[in-house]
């Protein structure tokens, strides 16, 4: 169990996943800085890939200007190319990808996922994939900021329709939030999930 290796990690504690790019529009990093910012006041630690740039980083640097903790979780190869934000509070590298995210789940109590590339994508709909087998009990919140996710989710809404996707009405595979207030309330069970 990766959890074991790690049982000084601060609870609670918040998988934020984000993008890394840096040429978005600025109401997103207007939104993770918020959202950091956010979890940092309300005594919760935020876990994210490590990164330095990006919403990402954004993310980590609010986090961290609020008296708030952050661990990242890096594979080896991107801490080689020094990737890595250099204040975080806690840096773990992990040998791979895989073992990123997982270890990213297992430690989390809850995930949000800001807005971001394909990288985001694959960590969101893994998330879900493990909330829906199981897998992953906390809840899931995609942080919809100016209708930036509303794409895929129709592409959901459409795969449920379909048959393709049950998202069982008394067990939802997330819930969308469109400020980082309102995520962190569904997080930190503020909100009902």
């Amino acid at each position: 169990m990766i959890a074991a290796r790690y049982d000084s990690i601060p609870h609670p504690a918040v998988t934020v996943y984000a993008a890394s790019s840096e040429d978005i529009p600025q109401a997103y990093f207007v939104a993770a800085q918020r959202l950091g910012t956010t979890l940092a006041q309300r005594g919760t630690a935020v876990i994210n890939g490590g990164g330095r740039r990006g919403l990402m980083g954004a993310v980590n640097d609010a986090a961290l200007a609020a008296g708030g903790r952050t661990i990242g979780v890096i594979p080896r190869f991107m801490e080689e190319r020094g990737w890595q934000h250099p204040g975080l509070s806690r840096t773990i590298v992990t040998e791979d990808m895989h073992t990123r995210k997982a270890t990213m789940a297992e430690l989390s109590d809850a995930a949000i996922a800001l807005p971001g590339g394909v990288g985001t994508f694959e960590e969101l709909l893994e998330i879900i994939t493990w909330r829906k087998l199981g897998l992953y009990s906390g809840p899931v919140i995609i942080l919809n900021i100016d209708g930036y996710y509303d794409d895929l989710l129709a592409m959901l809404a459409c795969a449920e329709r379909q048959g393709f996707l049950n998202t069982y009405s008394d067990n939802k595979l997330y819930r969308v939030a469109t400020t980082a207030e309102e995520a962190a309330d569904i997080a930190l069970g503020a909100v009902p999930f």
